[in-house]
């Protein structure tokens, strides 16, 4: 198992519970493969540094820099070139879909209503966390 998971599950994942987080631990129990771009790991950095989500942390006792260095020990990066035209309504989006063509992912994960009513990309399933765990739970 192939999997990108974008930035906003991975910040769900981190921060609350629910089916990111779910998700993200039976992927980790069934052997998935978490892949990433350095576009999405800086993205991610800068996210979990935003004064909203910092006050969370604080409130928990969690670091920033701690949840970065945790969650990216289990991300492969990959090289991702751009995608040679946009596909996403948001461009910003397509660093996602790129990533996923780049690591010959089986699945994207994402909580962005531009990625999700694209439905798939390049025969690459775009579903949220909760269809993902969904999916994960009915193959175990």
């Amino acid at each position: 198992m192939r999997w990108v998971l974008d930035t906003n599950i991975l910040i769900s994942a981190l921060l609350w519970q629910g089916a990111p987080r779910h998700l993200l631990e039976q992927g980790i129990a069934a052997g998935a493969r978490f892949y990433t771009s350095p576009a999405l790991l800086a993205e991610l950095h800068t996210v979990l540094h935003y004064p909203k989500l910092l006050e969370i942390q604080r409130k928990r006792r969690l670091d920033p820099d701690m949840l970065f260095g945790s969650i990216r020990a289990i991300l492969r990066p990959v090289e991702s070139p751009p995608l040679p035209r946009p596909v996403s309504r948001d461009p910003d989006d397509d660093v996602v879909l790129a990533c996923a063509l780049a690591s010959t992912a089986g699945l994207i994960v994402s909580g962005d209503k531009d990625l999700l009513t694209l439905g798939h990309f390049q025969q690459i399933p775009i579903l949220t966390a909760a269809q993902a765990w969904a999916r994960l739970q009915a193959h175990s």
